[in-house]
């Protein structure tokens, strides 16, 4: 499976929010994330299914990717929070079969899985930045920790 490990765009200042949360996307955040998610769609990338972070700011980057044709559905993941757990998407993956799948979430949490996929820990290297896209290829047996390719990591200024 190809795994794309994707982080929200830029969000409004913490302290202009009464909630982590509740923080939106701001307008540059959305139309970076647009350019991305179109330069996404023009490399021919497709997923059968994004999986959310529940905060607003993730769910409107993932609306964002939806919007430009990458998918045809979006589901909120809650172990896609910050903080979540990692053995949360491996249990769900050995359930569901897809050729494709997006996880929109936050950083450090998405470096930590990629690397957790990769190399079986997390040494705290690898950092997407907002709008940033990880690309992994995810064995179809077996655990993905540690046994997952890296085949894309790119700032979104890359895309842009």
């Amino acid at each position: 499976m190809d795994l794309f490990l994707i982080r929200h765009g830029i969000a409004r200042d913490r302290a202009l929010c009464s909630s982590d949360a509740e923080r939106p996307l701001t307008s540059t955040g959305k139309k970076r994330t647009q350019k991305v998610a179109q330069r996404l769609a023009d490399c021919g990338a497709r997923f059968d299914l994004i999986l959310t972070s529940p905060l607003l700011r993730a769910k409107q980057t993932a609306d964002i990717l939806l919007a430009a044709g990458l998918s045809q559905a979006v589901e909120v993941f809650t172990p896609l929070a910050p903080m979540g757990d990692l053995q949360l998407w491996v249990n769900w993956n050995q359930v569901y079969t897809y050729h494709s799948v997006a996880l929109v979430g936050h950083q450090p949490d998405l470096g930590l899985w990629a690397e957790q996929l990769i190399w079986a820990h997390a040494p705290e290297k690898l950092i997407v930045k907002k709008a940033g896209v990880i690309g992994l290829k995810v064995g179809d047996r077996g655990s993905p920790i540690g046994s997952s390719e890296l085949f894309l990591l790119t700032a979104p200024k890359w895309f842009l």
